[in-house]
């Protein structure tokens, strides 16, 4: 148990660290992209664009449809 417990703490008191993150040493950023004017540096790599982070959709239904028989959904066996 007290294994357990060590592991546990080891592993959380790695959480907390925050650095900027870099390439490892002697390893570059992958290659720039053919169409980027410029090479993105790994804070632009790291930030959603528009379409990865959707904003929330406030669209009301306004009228309720009745869903078509869906020969998949079976009650459950027994």
């Amino acid at each position: 148990m007290k294994h357990i417990l060590l592991l546990g703490v080891i592993l959380l008191a790695g959480c907390g660290q925050r650095e900027a993150l870099m390439p490892k040493p002697g390893a570059s950023l992958p290659p720039k992209p053919a169409l980027a004017a410029t090479q993105p540096t790994s804070a632009d790599l790291l930030t959603p664009r528009t379409g990865e982070r959707p904003e929330r959709s406030e669209e009301l239904l306004l009228k309720s449809e009745e869903r078509p028989d869906d020969r998949f959904d079976l009650p459950p066996p027994g």
